[in-house]
């Protein structure tokens, strides 16, 4: 049995995440410890950011389970995030549809991230069913939440993390 360790709940061996609050079972990625995709595009060390993301930066999440990512658009300020349903009429920012959302526990419009004023980056959770956690944390429904460079982010049980970098992709290389 695993033991959780937020709640404290007994799980069964090879669980991935607490089967009373969601919480993760195992240990979360670092940057240290990320296993990427050589030949694929990712910003030097000295690349990162832990404040203020600025106009020119990207976000990236580092999807835990498939090692894929999701690069968001930059020159905006703020991508809801959610998956797509037969019907929809309002249909999120980034669509997560393609990484198993629904199977995931991941709502339609699940949750927002925002640049505020500041050029920090910010997560809010849109009401969804299956909650939004921050490292392992729930955070409160339509109340911001601060994210750094590095976070764990999980949208029902669909896990993140979130990258920061300042930029352009031709500077890294």
């Amino acid at each position: 049995m695993i033991r959780c360790p937020v709640c404290h709940h007994e799980n069964y061996d090879g669980a991935l995440y607490c089967s009373e609050c969601g919480a993760p079972l195992y240990v979360p990625a670092t940057t240290q410890n990320l296993k990427v995709d050589e030949d694929a595009w990712l910003p030097t060390s000295g690349d990162f950011r832990s404040e203020a993301v600025g106009k020119d930066a990207r976000i990236i999440l580092f999807l835990v389970e498939s090692g894929q990512r999701v690069f968001l658009e930059s020159g905006r300020g703020e991508w809801t995030l959610g998956r797509l349903a037969s019907g929809q009429a309002v249909v999120p920012d980034v669509d997560l549809t393609a990484y198993n959302a629904y199977e995931q526990g991941v709502s339609r419009l699940h949750a927002a991230l925002r640049v505020d004023a500041h050029g920090r980056l910010t997560i809010t959770d849109m009401g969804s069913s299956n909650g939004t956690r921050v490292n392992g944390i729930k955070i409160l429904p339509n109340t911001p939440h601060p994210l750094q460079h590095g976070d764990i982010v999980a949208l029902g049980k669909l896990v993140f993390q979130v990258l920061l970098q300042s930029g352009s992709p031709e500077e890294g290389k």
